[in-house]
Order: C-alpha cells, then sequence, then structure tokens
C-alpha cells in the first residue's frame, strides 16, 4: 500500500511541477492574458473546421481546393488568424507599410500625363534625349521630264 501512496504523491508533485513550469512560461502568458490572440486562435480553428467540413463532403480534398470558392476562402482566413497568432505570440509589432512605392508611381503617372499632354515639354525632353532635331530641305536630284508633263495619252 506505501508504493501507491508514493506513486500518487509523485504524480501529484509531477503535476504541480507541470502547472508552475506552464504558468511560468511566457506564451502561456501571453495567451493567458491577451484577448487579440485567443480570437485570433479561434477563428483559425472555426476557419480550418469549416474549410476541412466543406473537403469532407464527399465531393474529395482536391476537387473542394481547386473549385470551391467557401473553402479556399476559409482556409485563407485560417491562415492569416495562425499568422497573426504567431506575430503576436512572438511579440512582434505590425510593420508600418511604406508609402515610397505609392509615391513614386504617383510622381511617375503625373509625369507620363505631362509628357502626353505638352508637347512643348515632350519636345524638350526628346531634345534631351536624343538631341536637338536637325532641320534640313529636301531636294530632289532627277528632274521631272517635261515631254510627258502635257501630253495626254488617248485611249
Amino acid at each position: 500500500m506505501a508504493s501507491k501512496k508514493k506513486k500518487a504523491a509523485k504524480a501529484g508533485a509531477g503535476a504541480i511541477a507541470a502547472g508552475k513550469a506552464a504558468t511560468s512560461n511566457p506564451y502561456v502568458q501571453r495567451l493567458a492574458n491577451d484577448e487579440e490572440l485567443r480570437e485570433n486562435l479561434q477563428t483559425a480553428f472555426e476557419s480550418a473546421r469549416k474549410a476541412y467540413e466543406r473537403m469532407s463532403n464527399g465531393k474529395g480534398p482536391a476537387k473542394a481546393l481547386f473549385d470551391d470558392k467557401k473553402t479556399q476562402r476559409e482556409l485563407k482566413e485560417a491562415a492569416s488568424s495562425l499568422k497573426d497568432a504567431a506575430d503576436a505570440l512572438r511579440g512582434s509589432k505590425a510593420k508600418k507599410k511604406r508609402r515610397r512605392g505609392g509615391l513614386f508611381t504617383l510622381l511617375l503617372v503625373g509625369a507620363i500625363a505631362a509628357l502626353v499632354l505638352n508637347e512643348g515639354l515632350r519636345k524638350k525632353v526628346l531634345d534631351v534625349l536624343f538631341g536637338a532635331e536637325e532641320e534640313f530641305e529636301y531636294s530632289s536630284t532627277t528632274t521631272p521630264s517635261s515631254a510627258g508633263a502635257g501630253t495626254t495619252v488617248n485611249a
């Protein structure tokens, strides 16, 4: 009987040690305290469950993955929620998107529109890129024949 009590005591001590280790774990602490993290995990679970149900409805998983837009949407939502949860667990903040690309694109579109609409600006840009346009007069090396100019052909 004493050995059963010792085993029970060891098991209890192990459970207490596991509980203490779990409560001191920063991931468990963040999961307990962060409402948004729990919502992301719950959303990911629900979306994955819905996608699994749609894939196991008898049509086959391949057809559900490639043809069913709802399944694709659910899987995308699950992946997005898991990514957000992982970012929250790591403690990384959402990166601020740089707007330089948008500003550059706006400037480029404006410059193209100005070149298209303004002929003077277009000529200046072409002169800068390819050099000034040379002016020349065309003179023919052949002379028109005078015999065929005034004669009409009767047919």
